[in-house]
Parts: structure tokens; C-alpha cells; sequence
């Protein structure tokens, strides 16, 4: 059985003042890693296209008139429509609104924030939402930490140091599988990762996909982050 998405929401509306002046005249997701040639909603988009997604929904805010203007120039492998909150609703009322938009309700979708620049098989997370028989499935990953550890023995004596470690808590990707049933969960405003998350939780509803040993992930927060990812995507070409 296939229960892969063919549909995605993008989440693109924040306004990233941590990343100014890049955001400025941007939103966030319009903001280019140096030595990539694409936009970061660019590399989701083909992403998504060859996870096949067909139609993905992008939920703009801040400068949306940007993001929009380059979305309709720009040649896209896959179906693109854009919604704007009249008014803020929160993240879960976004995300709720713009899913009220995806083509086919009764389908399960893929979602993911737009300042994320990651490569994983979409479809794996697909399958083990499926198996697991869960509302929702968010992306786990294990961020690096930026300071040095110090690591001491029980009388007080450093033992060692450990440049960047991995940190020892998973944290939320920001990619998503939904199940059809999701959306009706979202509250019409607010933040559904303190109300709908919770919940699904405590029901034993909401499943966690690690990402997989290896695969690329950075949340491009700030001008350092864009410095870091140009480096690391460099080294891997």
C-alpha cells in the first residue's frame, strides 16, 4: 500500500528578525544560501517534488508579496498554491487555515517549516507514520551543539573536551507527516504545539521519525547559520 503524500503545506510566513538584514527586503524563506543559486523555499520544493509531492500549499506572512512574485516567475516541478492570514493566527490556526487549502482533505499530508534546509526520504517517514498508526509524525533531529562540553569525573576533575557534540536531547525538525483527521485538531488560532502536540501525546497519538544516520539538517536561524550551511553544503558537493 502506498500511504505516501502526494500533498504539503510550507509554512513561510515568519518574519526573521534574527536573520537581518537578509530579511529586510525578504522573507526568510527567500533567503539564499551563499553558493546554492536557489532560495531556501526553492530546495523545498524540488525536495518535496522528488518525494512526490504534486500540490503544496505555501502559507505566506511577512513580505508576502516577495515570496509570491517569485513563486509565479520561477519554474516549479510541482503545483504551488499560496494563502496569506488576513490576520495572525497563530501557528496552529496557520497551519489549519492553510491545510483548509491542500487538494484532497481526506488525504494525509506532509508539512514543513520554511527555514529548514534538510535532505531525508520523505516517503520512509511516510511508511513508519503508517505503521505506527499515528494522527501525526514530526521529524526528530539531533542538532550539534555550537559550544565546546567539558566532561569532569565525580571528585570535580576535567577530563576531557568535545568540540560541537551532538546533543543529547532529539528536538522537533520542523517536517511533519499528517494524517487526514489532524486538521480537525488544529485550533482555529493559537499554538497547536502547546495545545494539539500535547494531546496527541498523552494518547499515545503522536509518533517521532529520527532522522536517518547521516542525512542533512540545519534550521537556518541566523546570518551564522547561513555561513555554516554554505560551508557544510560545499563540502558535500
Amino acid at each position: 500500500m502506498n500511504s505516501s503524500p502526494t500533498q504539503a503545506v510550507v509554512l513561510a510566513g515568519g518574519q526573521g528578525s534574527r536573520l537581518r538584514p537578509y530579511t529586510d527586503d525578504r522573507p526568510k524563506p527567500m533567503v539564499e544560501i551563499p553558493g546554492t543559486g536557489t532560495p531556501i523555499i526553492g530546495h523545498q520544493l524540488s525536495w518535496l517534488a522528488a518525494e512526490g509531492v504534486t500540490d503544496a500549499v505555501v502559507s505566506c506572512g511577512h513580505l508576502a508579496e516577495v515570496l509570491q512574485e517569485w513563486l509565479e516567475t520561477a519554474e516549479l516541478p510541482l503545483k504551488v498554491t499560496t494563502v496569506v492570514e488576513s490576520e495572525p493566527l497563530g501557528r496552529g490556526g496557520g497551519l489549519k487555515y492553510a491545510a483548509a487549502h491542500l487538494p484532497d482533505p481526506d488525504r494525509p499530508w506532509y508539512a514543513t517549516n520554511g527555514d529548514i534546509w534538510t535532505r531525508f526520504s520523505l516517503r520512509e517517514m511516510a511508511e513508519f507514520h503508517a505503521e505506527r498508526d499515528a494522527t501525526a509524525t514530526l521529524a526528530l533531529a539531533r542538532p550539534r551543539i555550537p559550544w565546546g562540553a567539558v566532561e569532569t569525573d565525580a571528585f570535580g576533575h576535567i577530563t576531557d573536551f568535545i568540540e560541537a557534540p551532538p546533543s543529547p536531547y532529539l528536538i522537533n525538525a520542523g517536517v511533519y507527516v499528517f494524517s487526514p483527521a489532524f486538521t480537525g485538531l488544529l485550533p482555529d488560532r493559537g499554538d497547536h504545539e502547546r495545545t494539539t502536540f500535547p494531546r496527541l501525546a498523552r494518547e499515545r497519538r503522536l509518533a517521532g521519525f529520527p532522522l536517518p544516520q547521516g542525512a542533512y539538517w540545519r534550521a537556518i536561524d541566523t546570518a551564522k547559520d547561513l555561513t555554516e550551511a554554505a560551508k557544510e553544503l560545499a563540502a558535500q558537493a
